[in-house]
């Protein structure tokens, strides 16, 4: 049994230096669990981001090898933490062991899957030979690849206590890249970040790695987030959370002498369009399975569908009587904090008391604490559009459906929505054909756009992009899911009549990495 110390990880050490301290709660008992953990000092994100800058120098040099062999041996320690790590999240979210044992797979495939991608790289660097002889000018030997930013502050996410958060994707790719890593742990599961920090540190020593690879520091104060992000060794930030404390970090990148990336995935509806044909066909299929999908991590989900969009036509009443009544038999479910179900349940009853709204069910009452039931409303078209606050994410299970007059209202709505991650549109084969210019519209808003599927699993893959126009995310260009992630950390460099010797191996002639050739 690993010994939870409450304290940080800088530069391979175990250290604090304030007596302010501060614990986690059992969200599904409002029990204080039994930790605690002192809150970070300014000392001690100085030396963390100090600690990260002198790490990246030796570690940018590392091998693709040596990073993937990094990776394997986090993945494995992380495995190797076993029940006590499933208990302790399971005791700081609230969510079921089932859950917590597939997101550590998860979290432990995405590393393994960073490093089988550098031992198999499939992108290629571009290499331009000199021609000496050509006229009137010469031609130089040039060649592109691509280098780590440097040190990148990495956010723990409240929803996804492993997946996203301490060894979670940011961190796997900025490591891939061959940067360096300070982790501002989630206050909501300190205890979780500090055991899957101590499977870090075990591999970093395992490997010989740089002790300040990775850094770690828990806080619940603004002011070391405020710190981070504008400190000048910092190079770039990522953030899965709330569009609102998003923006303010963000601003706080641009606001600095020299401002620097910050991806930072921040909240979406994933509207579902369904066509009328196949509302006509499909209306109970469709309603129980949109019910399902909300319903799951109970609507804590990035991906969480949020929004139907449908027209007045045949179906609908069936698709609305089965919703309302799935809904209606929803158990209360028990939120990640405190804090994020009194935001839910706050805008729950701004939506109620919204007059153009129409209450369609609701499920189980909740018992208070950290509880919260599912919902769902009615609202038409031209009212939505009317008030852009309804596009702002409700975290948590909770649907608008929107009724659209005809086609053209149903276009009108495409073109009014605000970035988001994903979209669905649902319908025949045949009927699909006819909507193209729909299909084209939402496009223009989403990152992942999928065909009679729902939106809630994200897959780990080379052609998985999880990230979308604002507020969806902030760099709409890039995913924070999948085998592209890593390309967020990195930056492209041409290097010209470099000598052989001094060559990265991936740009040396006949090198084993792929090459384009001109």
């Amino acid at each position: 049994m690993i010994e939870i110390t409450g304290k940080h990880l800088i530069n391979g050490q175990w250290v604090n230096s304030t007596a302010a301290t501060f614990a986690s709660a059992n969200p599904s008992t409002d029990d204080v669990n039994p930790w605690t953990f002192f809150d970070a000092s300014a000392e001690d994100a100085n030396s963390a981001v100090a600690s990260a800058h002198d790490a990246f120098r030796q570690y940018r040099r590392k091998s693709a090898a040596q990073r993937a062999a990094l990776l394997n041996a986090i993945a494995t320690e992380i495995e190797n933490l076993g029940e006590q790590l499933v208990h302790a999240a399971m005791s700081e979210t609230a969510l079921p062991q089932m859950r917590i044992e597939g997101e550590r797979g998860r979290t432990c495939g995405q590393l393994r899957a960073f490093a089988n991608n550098l031992l198999n790289p499939i992108s290629p660097v571009f290499i331009d030979h000199a021609q000496p002889e050509r006229q009137p000018l010469p031609k130089g030997d040039s060649r592109l690849t691509n280098v780590p930013l440097g040190p990148v502050v990495v956010f723990g996410a409240s929803n996804f206590p492993l997946a996203f958060s301490t060894a979670g994707g940011d961190t796997a790719s900025a490591l891939a890249a061959g940067c360096s890593v300070i982790v501002k742990g989630h206050p909501a599961h300190p205890a979780t970040t500090e055991l899957v920090s101590y499977a870090i540190k075990r591999a970093i020593d395992t490997c010989d790695m740089p002790t300040g690879v990775f850094n770690m520091v828990q806080s619940t104060t603004p002011q070391v987030a405020q710190q981070l992000v504008q400190h000048p060794q910092v190079k770039a930030v990522g953030f899965t959370g709330s569009q609102k404390v998003g923006d303010i970090l963000n601003k706080l990148t641009q606001e600095r002498p020299i401002a620097i990336p910050f991806f930072g995935e921040l909240g979406s509806i994933n509207p579902q369009f369904i066509l009328p044909q196949k509302l006509a066909s499909d209306a109970v299929a469709l309603a129980t399975n949109q019910v399902a999908s909300m319903l799951m991590g109970h609507g804590q989900f990035c991906t969480s569908p949020g929004l139907v969009v449908v027209q007045n036509s045949k179906g609908l009443e069936d698709y609305l009587a089965t919703l309302a009544n799935a809904i209606s038999e929803a158990p209360a479910g028990t939120m990640l904090t405190k804090g994020i179900a009194q935001t839910y349940n706050r805008q729950v009853d701004t939506l109620l008391s919204n007059p153009s709204l129409t209450h369609l069910a609701s499920g189980a009452a909740a018992s208070g604490g950290c509880q919260s039931s599912a919902n769902a409303f009615r609202v038409s078209a031209s009212d939505f559009i009317a008030q852009p606050a309804l596009q702002e994410e409700v975290f948590g299970p909770c649907a608008l459906i929107v009724i659209c007059d005809n086609d053209e209202q149903m276009n009108e709505f495409a073109l009014s929505l605000s970035g988001q991650l994903t979209a669905s549109v649902f319908g025949n084969d045949d009927e699909l054909l006819d909507y193209i210019d729909l299909v084209d519209d939402i496009a223009q808003s989403v990152g992942r756009l999928m065909f009679n599927q729902l939106p809630t699993g994200v897959e780990v893959c080379h052609s998985m992009q999880h990230g979308g126009p604002y507020p969806a995310s902030t760099a709409p260009q890039t995913t924070s899911v999948g085998s592209q992630a890593i390309n967020r950390f990195m930056r492209p460099i041409c290097l010209q009549n470099m000598p052989t010797a001094l060559q990265p191996e991936e740009i040396k002639d006949g090198a084993t990495h792929p090459q384009v050739i001109v």
